[in-house]
């Protein structure tokens, strides 16, 4: 008989959380103080409404419907994870779950490993009952170098001969396979079995991790140059993308005079694109320790307005217990009244308290926003004022090349003219010179080019420097808005709270 399946919602999840925690009040449930949770035998059919749990250590959800590994994000902190017994037939949305050490998936549908690189901290995975077919396809999880337990009985591949030597090969750290433990007699024999094969996998491994570390180590710097706004400038990229698709100048450049007008020419712009890459990443480094000098400041701030709110709270959560205890006693309404009106005038002398070291630390805070608001201003505005009077140069380079070739060009032009040029030239620059307009076209196009590309760079370089000092300091101001209004909500639920348990005495 076929099940009914039921949509995840945020009713079922505080059923589920006042049945398994039976001091929890449905109506002051908070999810994101939770670090447990089952959902098993209820006929899920997606996994949702779950983004909130950012404590969960453990979720349950087998024996379900769910066919697909989703709305998991934000639950970074999970270590345990139960998904077995459902409907699931791809291994994925388990990206962030970094923490992860045991992953149940056994009784499902999945015929793929795959999508667990980022599970480094993976002890246990259950994945028994299947449809893993190919055994080398297992190897996948050689890559988990914690696994000690592993668990991959009734797969169609566990049928095969030698699947337990193959296992034992090329998995030497693991402990337990199929509930069971692997002992050192078969770890040896399937060692010796598999020698030469692990030998060559081994040798493979260690070269693909070299390739893996030197394409980061690359990727790293591109970061760095690019964070720093000089990315490809160390070198000739610039020049060279000056005199991309110029067919026309590509053929002056083959005059014997003009290639070394051009050699010199490209030599002295990477002089200058070097000059500006260094002063990049230079003042990259100036920036990067401004702006972590104000989080260590905004930081040490935060924390010392957070201690002094804790003593304030701490003195007078002391007393407010001790006056509670003493109007419990109390059995005459009159001064009951008298003490709960007292009560709720110290309730509000603590609320005006925290308010005002709240707005004591907003004001530090804004203070240190706009000094580090005019300092990276200034850094930014002295480097773009850096960066235009290099581009300058580079312009001026570029006139004085372009100055050069004209002269050259009209020379040879005489010399066409006269019936004198010479005969070592390729025959399409000869023939590129027979016709004045053309040739004359042609260099002030390849001028106004080079001109364009070095105009772009400038103007992105400027851009994006003005464009990331914008949205730092605004990243910066958003987040402690939020915090400031999070900070003052929480002081009036606070006294709210306080307020109705008196009004309990009553």
């Amino acid at each position: 008989m076929e099940r009914c399946g039921i949509l995840m919602d945020t009713e079922i999840l505080k059923k589920s959380l006042v049945e398994q925690n039976s001091h929890v009040n449905a109506e002051e449930i908070h999810f994101h103080e939770f670090r447990k949770l089952r959902l098993d035998y209820r006929n899920i059919l997606m996994i949702d409404h779950l983004w909130e749990f950012t404590s969960l250590v453990k979720l349950g959800l087998n024996n379900n419907l769910i066919e697909n590994i989703a709305g998991l994000d934000r639950l970074i902190n999970l270590t345990w994870l139960d998904l077995s017994y459902n409907s699931i037939k791809k291994i994925e949305g388990l990206e962030s779950l970094r923490k992860l050490e045991l992953l149940n998936l056994s009784s499902n549908r999945i015929s793929v490993l795959e999508n667990m690189d980022t599970l480094e901290r993976l002890t246990h995975f259950f994945i028994a009952n299947n449809l893993l077919g190919q055994l080398d396809n297992v190897l996948y999880l050689r890559k988990l170098k914690n696994l000690f337990t592993l668990n991959l009985c009734g797969n169609p591949g566990t049928e095969e001969d030698g699947y337990k030597f193959f296992i034992a090969a090329y998995f030497p750290n693991l402990v337990c396979l199929d509930y069971r433990l692997l002992d050192q007699k078969t770890k040896k024999e399937a060692s010796v079995k598999y020698h030469d094969v692990l030998k060559k996998m081994k040798r493979e491994e260690l070269q693909m991790k070299a390739a893996d570390k030197t394409e980061e180590s690359q990727e790293s710097e591109v970061k760095l140059h690019t964070d720093a706004f000089v990315e490809f400038l160390n070198g000739s990229y610039l020049f060279k993308s000056m005199l991309k698709d110029d067919p026309e100048a590509e053929k002056l450049h083959r005059v014997p005079e003009m290639a070394q007008m051009l050699q010199t020419y490209e030599h002295q712009m990477v002089e200058l694109c070097m000059q500006l890459f260094e002063i990049g990443l230079a003042e990259h480094k100036q920036r990067e320790k401004e702006v972590n000098s104000f989080f260590c400041g905004q930081n040490k701030a935060v924390t010392e307005y957070q201690q002094r709110a804790l003593q304030i709270l701490a003195k007078f959560e002391q007393q407010h217990k001790e006056r509670i205890v003493d109007m419990q006693q109390l059995s005459d309404p009159d001064p009951l009244k008298v003490k709960i009106n007292l009560c709720n005038e110290e309730i509000n002398q603590l609320c005006n308290s925290l308010m005002a070291l709240e707005f004591q630390m907003v004001s530090q805070l804004e203070e240190i926003i706009n000094k580090l608001d005019i300092n990276i201003s200034d850094m930014v505005g002295n480097f773009s004022e850096t960066v235009q009077g290099i581009f300058v140069q580079c312009r001026d380079l570029e006139d004085n090349y372009h100055g050069n070739v004209q002269v050259t060009t009209l020379a040879i032009l005489d010399n066409v003219a006269k019936d004198k040029l010479d005969e070592d030239l390729p025959d399409d620059v000869k023939m590129l010179f027979t016709d004045r307009d053309t040739v004359m076209d042609a260099l002030a196009i390849s001028h106004d080019n080079h001109l364009m590309k070095i105009n772009d760079r400038e103007t992105q370089l400027v851009t994006r420097a003005d464009a990331w000092k914008v949205a730092l300091i605004k990243g910066i101001q958003d987040k402690e808005l939020k915090r400031n209004r999070m900070r003052l909500s929480d002081i009036h639920r606070y006294g709210d709270h306080l307020s109705e348990q008196l009004e309990e005495l009553q």
